[in-house]
Order: C-alpha cells, then sequence, then structure tokens
C-alpha cells in the first residue's frame, strides 16, 4: 500500500460536481483505514464537503484525508473536530477582478463561447486561491460537459486567448471539461503534493496519484512533473475497481 495516495476529484472518483457513491464513499472509508488519502480539485473547500466529506459513513478516518481545494492551491487537514487551513496560495480580491476581466476579454476573443448560449449558473468565480472560468456556467449538469469539449480544442483557444490579458504572475490552465483555471504561477497539482510530502516527511516516490486526466493537456499532467507513480483511470468505475485492488493487497 503507497504511504500517500492522491486522487482527482472528477471524472475520478465523481461525475463532475455530483456526490460520492455510497459505493465509492464505503471504498474510500476502507481505504482511509490503511493509508493516508488525498483528494485534490479544481473547485473550492465547500463542494469537497459537500461531495465527498458529506457522503462519508459517520465514522470514517477523517484523520487520514487531506483535501487540497482550487488544484493544490490550499492544503486542510481534518484535527480536533474541524477542517483546518494549513496554507493558501491566495490570490487577492484586486488581482482577481483583473483575472475576471481578462477571462471575460480572452473569452470573447477565442470565438468558441456563443453569446446567445444557454449557461447554468455564473461563468466566473473567484475561490480564494483560483480564478474559475466555466463556459456553461458553474452548475451546467455533467452530460451538457462532457458534449461541449471532448478534444479539448476549445479549452486550448480559450487558455491561449486568456494568457496574454492576464497580470504578471499568473498562469490560466485547463481544468475541467469546460473550464479554464488561473493561479499563481507554479501553483498546480504538481505544487499541492510537494507542500503535502514536505509536511507529512514523505518521499515524493512513495505516493501514487489516480486521476482521468493523466496525460498531455490534461488536469493532471502537473503530476508528472513529480517523482509520484501515477495510475490512470477513465471513469468512476475503473477508480472503484483499482482501489479494490488497493485494500486486497
Amino acid at each position: 500500500m503507497p504511504k500517500l495516495i492522491f486522487f482527482d476529484l472528477d471524472g475520478t472518483l465523481t461525475e463532475s460536481k455530483q456526490p460520492l457513491s455510497d459505493e465509492m464513499a464505503g471504498l474510500l472509508a476502507q481505504l482511509l483505514e490503511r493509508a493516508k488519502v488525498v483528494i485534490v480539485s479544481g473547485g473550492a473547500l465547500p463542494q469537497f464537503l459537500e461531495q465527498v466529506v458529506g457522503r462519508l459513513p459517520a465514522d470514517a478516518e477523517l484523520a487520514n484525508l487531506y483535501i487540497e481545494p482550487t488544484s493544490g492551491a490550499a492544503l486542510y487537514e481534518y484535527r480536533n473536530g474541524q477542517w483546518d487551513k494549513i496554507y493558501e496560495e491566495r490570490i487577492s480580491e484586486a488581482d482577481a477582478a483583473k483575472i475576471e476581466e481578462a477571462m471575460r476579454e480572452g473569452a470573447k476573443e477565442s470565438g468558441v463561447i456563443d453569446p446567445g448560449a444557454k449557461t447554468w449558473g455564473p461563468q466566473l468565480e473567484y475561490r480564494g486561491g483560483q480564478v474559475t472560468f466555466s463556459a456553461l456556467g458553474q452548475k451546467a449538469p455533467p452530460l451538457e460537459k462532457k458534449a461541449w469539449d471532448p478534444t479539448h480544442a476549445k479549452r486550448q483557444a480559450l487558455q491561449k486567448a486568456i494568457t496574454p490579458l492576464l497580470p504578471a504572475g499568473y498562469t490560466a490552465a485547463m481544468g475541467g471539461a469546460t473550464t479554464i483555471d488561473v493561479t499563481k504561477n507554479g501553483i498546480d497539482k504538481a505544487y499541492g503534493l510537494r507542500q503535502l510530502c514536505k509536511r507529512l516527511g514523505i518521499e515524493e516516490a512513495d505516493v501514487l496519484y489516480v486521476g482521468d486526466e493523466l496525460r498531455a493537456l490534461g488536469n493532471d499532467e502537473a503530476v508528472f512533473k513529480t517523482e509520484a507513480k501515477t495510475h490512470a483511470v477513465d471513469s468512476t468505475e475503473e477508480t472503484a475497481t483499482f482501489i479494490r485492488k488497493l485494500l486486497a493487497a
């Protein structure tokens, strides 16, 4: 069993912004009895609490669970009955406003956003350590998200258009199925992995990362900058099967 296991969230443990299934919640609870587990994704803390923590059994070993919202820009651990923030590479509100304006302008220039198309909720969200542009809105149905940009071409166009408009010191990256995420330079899933390894005194080579975007241009690609072992999955079902193998080993 690896000393530390990282999981991407959407597309790996759950469908986009959907709660853990009963099956996955039970498997994670079993894994938490034997290993330290980290969940890292682009959402803010409330999204993790709703999708994951609120679905785990009441007796789950939360002391072995670590949460890294906003793609590793923040870290939370569970101590004394609450989630304590260990760090957050927070974006100032002034810079967030500049980033949002860059996103609006870049989205127009990219040509991939239809201003008359239906959206579900706001397209822009300031998440503390990250600003996110969601082409279909923050609450778009999973099937709509999957159908919007299966080849990554639209997100690549958005990323290319937004990048030169950003304030100095920030990076635009592809996030979920319809999103572009902006963080401070150097803040990504590799950063989050390294920060937690330092905190726990665990070597990167003793870490396993599981994700559905472990490929070039995928939102798990940054992990390849570390020495962590990786396991790619294509669905939540594959993740469940893999967790069962880990538990049986």
